[in-house]
């Protein structure tokens, strides 16, 4: 009877492990799928010259303002003239006394025409971050070079980073989390953690190594490979250096290990607690360090607060994933501990998590208005459902706690003397113990979500770096960023298409200048005899607006046309290319204040 009940609960122990397996799976191939490349933390604020600026005089430099400090790559900056050919510029620099602006020289000669601007530098949070912009000099062009796209990343150098990362958080929260199970909630045996805490040693060492190989090609956006030169050069950055100070913890914590199983010694309780938090301290700083919190406002504060959350989040989740393991063997004694340790935990990630939104949103509507908000929102909903689960948990922990004192208090009837006075009635008897492994395994699939959504918001823009960020903005040469719009157009004869680039210089409200020119089926200029640009506010149901542009010899121009309201205009343009040929397109452009 008994060997049958035995199996019946081995099977159920395996079907449900199975099923916490499938979803771990099926959570991370969502993860991959849908994350992408890591989203860069740096947000470009302003540019001199600003994107689209008529210059009418050549540069000596581009310089580059970002929402926090950057580091610089040796092909940071890549400039090119009209014509798609790279110039040859000075070395990547920062600005004078400025880590969060970077800046290349530029030939002293520039010729007339529109260049191109592709850069790539590295935040303080250690993602890449790249883009593009350009600016004329005399007179407005075609652009033959196009603008970077804005997923730069080399998809199987990205996936192999990702995957990496995902791993090690996975490893450290199983690896400290059991450590700080055994050594607070005292289980009767810890024989069952042996395999699954090697196995996170081991992923978390090969997977540092492999972010460490990565780490060069991952941020110049090349595809995977190894030399002598990039792994110098990563040894010399901050997550290079925060790798390999991780490696050497785990290599030191691993000779340790190994040298007390060899002489069979086994350390005093406080003296493991002391070493354990030694290490498991530093450890956590080599994420923290290089993530949100190394930029941005309040930093040590920031890295204290990360730090703090990370430490109690696997003492939390890892905890959780020691005491599933164990449930089979465990006492009601740890069990309590366990909710005593997991209470703790709970009110230090509630605290921290809320300074670390406050910091990182940096106001109420960027909690709905930015991708790093919203992931937040889905985060909250996960730590909501995984407290629930939580509570669960803790009841039914509550209730096997007392078993041994209602055992206890059962004082069987003496064979004589008087009558002993009637029992009290019985409590309900504790939960079984495949009830309460219900309940944890429910908490752990959901602590999983929550650990991939921390993941998540390592990855993406903070809402007060994208809120900071100004593509718009003005240049510190006071110009105003113009909006350039190219329409292809085709009036359906031989030789009638071809595009035109009108540019509203400033793109805001006001007094704006309005340029059109012409490019013909071979890309070169062409002359049209007549060219008629309108905007419409559908929104506001205001227009069509005539800029009355006039022919000024090889392009079309106005000085004096007024935009009175922000908002998405439609633009239309009348193209007549010969006296009977004539063609009507439009698009959409963006009017800011």
């Amino acid at each position: 009877m008994r060997r049958g009940r035995g199996r019946v609960l081995l099977h159920d122990r395996r079907r449900w492990a199975r099923r916490l397996g499938l979803l771990c799976a099926g959570l991370f191939v969502l993860l991959l799928g849908t994350a992408a490349p890591a989203s860069a933390h740096a947000a470009l604020r302003t540019s001199d010259p600003a994107d689209g600026t008529l210059l009418r005089t050549a540069p000596r430099h581009v310089t580059l303002t970002f929402t926090e400090s950057v580091g610089l790559l040796t092909d940071s900056f890549r400039v090119y003239d009209p014509t798609n050919h790279r110039l040859r510029t000075g070395p990547a620099e920062h600005a004078p006394g400025r880590s969060d602006a970077a800046r290349v020289a530029l030939p002293a000669k520039l010729a007339t025409g529109t260049y191109t601007v592709a850069w790539r530098v590295v935040s303080a949070d250690s993602h890449p971050v790249s883009g593009a912009l350009t600016f004329s000099v005399g007179n407005r062009t075609a652009t033959a070079a196009s603008p970077a796209p804005d997923d730069t990343e080399n998809p199987a150098t990205a996936a192999l980073y990702n995957i990496a990362r995902y791993l090690a958080y996975l490893s450290v929260a199983l690896l400290l989390g059991a450590a700080a199970f055994v050594a607070y909630c005292r289980p009767p045996t810890a024989a069952p953690l042996r395999t699954p805490v090697l196995a996170a040693a081991w992923t978390l060492l090969a997977t540092t190594a492999a972010l460490y190989l990565l780490r060069a090609p991952y941020e110049e956006g090349t595809s995977p490979g190894v030399s002598l030169g990039s792994l110098t050069h990563t040894a010399t950055t901050r997550p290079g250096a925060l790798l390999l100070l991780r490696l050497t913890l785990l290599l030191l914590a691993g000779a340790g290990v190994a040298l007390l199983r060899a002489r069979r010694r086994r350390l005093p309780r406080r003296t493991t607690l002391a070493v354990a938090g030694a290490v498991s301290l530093p450890l956590t700083l080599t994420w923290t360090a290089a993530d949100h919190a190394a930029a941005g406002i309040q930093v040590p504060l920031a890295i204290t607060s990360a730090t703090l959350h990370l430490l109690a989040m696997a003492a939390w989740l890892g905890g959780l994933a020691a005491l599933l393991r164990t449930l089979r063997r465990t006492s009601p004694a740890t069990v309590a501990r366990f909710s005593r340790l997991a209470s703790a935990s709970v009110t230090v990630l509630v605290l921290t998590g809320v300074y670390q939104s406050w910091r990182g949103l940096g106001s109420w509507q960027a909690l709905t208005d930015t991708t790093y908000g919203r992931t937040l929102l889905a985060k909250l909903a996960a730590v909501t459902a995984l407290l629930l689960a939580a509570a669960c948990s803790r009841t039914w922990t509550s209730r096997l706690a007392r078993e041994p004192r209602v055992a206890a208090a059962r004082v069987p009837e003496p064979a004589t003397g008087p009558p002993l006075p009637p029992e009290p009635a019985t409590p309900p008897p504790p939960p079984p113990f495949h009830t309460l492994r219900r309940s944890v395994l429910a908490e752990a699939a959901v602590g999983v979500l929550v650990l991939a959504l921390t993941t998540l918001l390592t990855s993406t823009v903070p809402g007060r770096a994208a809120e900071e960020a100004t593509p718009s903005a003005t240049a510190t040469t006071g110009i105003p960023t113009a909006s350039v719009t190219t329409i292809p157009f085709d009036v359906g004869t031989p030789g009638g298409h071809g595009k035109v680039q009108i540019t509203l210089d400033p793109g805001r409200i006001g007094r704006t200048s309005v340029q059109a020119v012409v490019y013909g089926p071979d890309g070169g200029l062409s002359t049209v005899p007549e060219l008629r640009v309108t905007l419409t506010l559908p929104a506001r149901h205001l227009g069509p607006l005539d800029t009355r542009i006039t022919d000024r010899g090889g392009y079309w121009s106005t000085d004096s046309f007024d935009l009175p309201l922000p908002g998405t205009w439609t633009m239309k343009a009348t193209v007549r290319v010969s006296d009977l040929d004539q063609v009507t397109v439009s698009a959409r452009v963006r009017v800011t204040r």
